[in-house]
């Protein structure tokens, strides 16, 4: 029987609209790197598809059953490139279509505004204070060093 290891690692918990919990480390530089990633790499893929929707609108007529499926399908495809990259910035343990109760997050939400959108707003606070507290920690131990480094200096003299 394999050994336990224990050992605090910053994972948080975040029940998302009183359903799934999401879990990552919101002070982990990597997940900030990888949000900021994510935020320009989202506006590319909004205009890419708001660009290929109008397209399809465009062929598609009244009766035109074959466009409306690829209109649908690539409403699918987008729901789950998008949810792809969202588990690759908080952590591959997080589904996103369970964590979303299979919601397409380029469906609108009652503001008007794109789910992944209202998520990725949700979010933001989470992470720019977790990153400012990594950053508060590293700096207190930077001074922390830089004072032993001192004291140690002092004791040889």
């Amino acid at each position: 029987m394999a050994e336990k290891l224990n050992f605090d690692d910053g994972i948080k918990e975040y029940e998302v609209n009183g359903r799934e919990l999401l879990r990552f480390n919101p002070s982990d530089p990597n997940v900030y790197n990888r949000f900021c990633e994510l935020y320009e790499e989202l506006s590319k893929l909004e205009e890419s598809y708001e660009a290929e929707l109008k397209r399809l609108e465009a062929e598609t007529t009244d009766d035109d059953v074959e466009s409306s499926g690829k209109a649908l399908k690539l409403m699918h495809d987008i729901d789950a490139k998008v949810k792809a990259r969202l588990s690759y910035v908080f952590g591959e343990g997080n589904d996103f279509d369970r964590i979303m109760g299979g919601v397409n997050l380029m469906a609108i939400g009652k503001n008007g505004e794109r789910i992944v959108t209202n998520l990725l707003a949700a979010l933001q606070p989470i992470i720019e204070d977790g990153i400012r507290q990594h950053q508060s920690d590293a700096a207190a131990e930077a001074v922390a060093a830089a004072k032993l480094n001192r004291e140690q200096r002092r004791a040889k003299k």
